[in-house]
């Protein structure tokens, strides 16, 4: 991707995000139904209890590498005190070359599953021009296709809002991707909801009730919203943890989360801190 097409599609986002914000959010602890796992069985933990990131469970999101506005690097991800650790900062000695370095992790060498929940308890990264993600993916996203039944990516937190003043960054916002990711692609926002916590202090649960008939998204365990958009995933889908940061081809620009370069690139870092990762099915 070059740098123009890069900076476009970030404003195009932003602005997009913009409208969302005013005509899209609502309150995460507005629902009172709670998610029951009564029949479900563990099928895919990881605590982080160890010293270290366990690497049967987890591998470098799509290699590692250049992404977006930065590159992706296993030397960023740690485990240390029960949490699993993603660190963004700017290195001049980094392994691809000076530049922004975080990491993305995914399960797709030991864990892919069809239906289910699916949860993430984390703190969420503070700085502009950078966000945090919990999601789930298969191969066939990429794909064009006119439904999704063969795979959507499902975005259950993503925490692009860091920047806003006030209150108005406790936010964290809910999607669906199909059909690959050029123009051709279909995007549904499920959501953006607030907080009655600052997620950039405290531990939040983020979870995904999938079903054959439609997704549930719950924050804390409650239900925030419910969609089948585009036709239910029907294929097995890995779970990702991850950090972006906004621009393309390693070169950060302005996008919904703002702008990193605007960070001091000696002392800024922030850490995406994640306490468990589960799954469950119904046997």
């Amino acid at each position: 991707m070059t740098v123009f097409p890069a900076k476009f599609l970030n404003f195009m986002i932003a602005f997009v995000n913009v409208l969302l914000l005013i005509f899209n959010t609502s309150s995460a602890t507005k629902n009172k139904e709670t998610i029951d796992l009564t029949g479900y069985q563990l099928t895919f933990a990881d605590e982080f209890d160890g010293d270290s990131l366990d690497t049967s469970k987890w591998r470098a999101h799509d290699g590692g590498g250049v992404r977006k506005g930065g590159y992706w690097s296993t030397a960023q991800a740690s485990v240390k005190d029960g949490d699993l650790i993603i660190r963004t900062e700017y290195k001049e000695d980094g392994e691809y070359g000076p530049g922004w370095y975080t990491c993305g992790l995914d399960t797709s060498r030991c864990f892919n599953q069809a239906y289910g929940y699916f949860e993430c308890r984390c703190i969420l990264p503070k700085g502009q021009g950078l966000w945090s993600a919990f999601w789930m993916t298969n191969s066939n996203v990429h794909k064009e296709s006119d439904d999704a039944r063969q795979g959507a990516e499902l975005d259950i937190m993503e925490s692009p809002f860091w920047h806003l003043a006030g209150k108005t960054n406790r936010k964290i916002t809910q999607n669906i991707h199909y059909s690959g990711y050029d123009l051709k692609t279909k995007y549904k926002n499920v959501g953006i909801f607030n907080l009655d916590n600052d997620p950039y202090e405290n531990y939040n649960t983020y979870g995904l009730l999938w079903t054959p008939d439609e997704y549930v998204f719950y924050i804390n365990g409650r239900e925030v919203a419910r969609t089948a958009y585009g036709g239910v995933s029907t294929q097995p889908e890995y779970m990702i943890v991850s950090c972006e940061v906004d621009g393309g081809s390693a070169k950060p620009t302005f996008g919904w989360s703002g702008n990193i370069e605007k960070n001091d690139k000696a002392t800024f870092s922030a850490e995406f801190k994640v306490d468990y990762v589960r799954a469950y099915q119904l046997p």
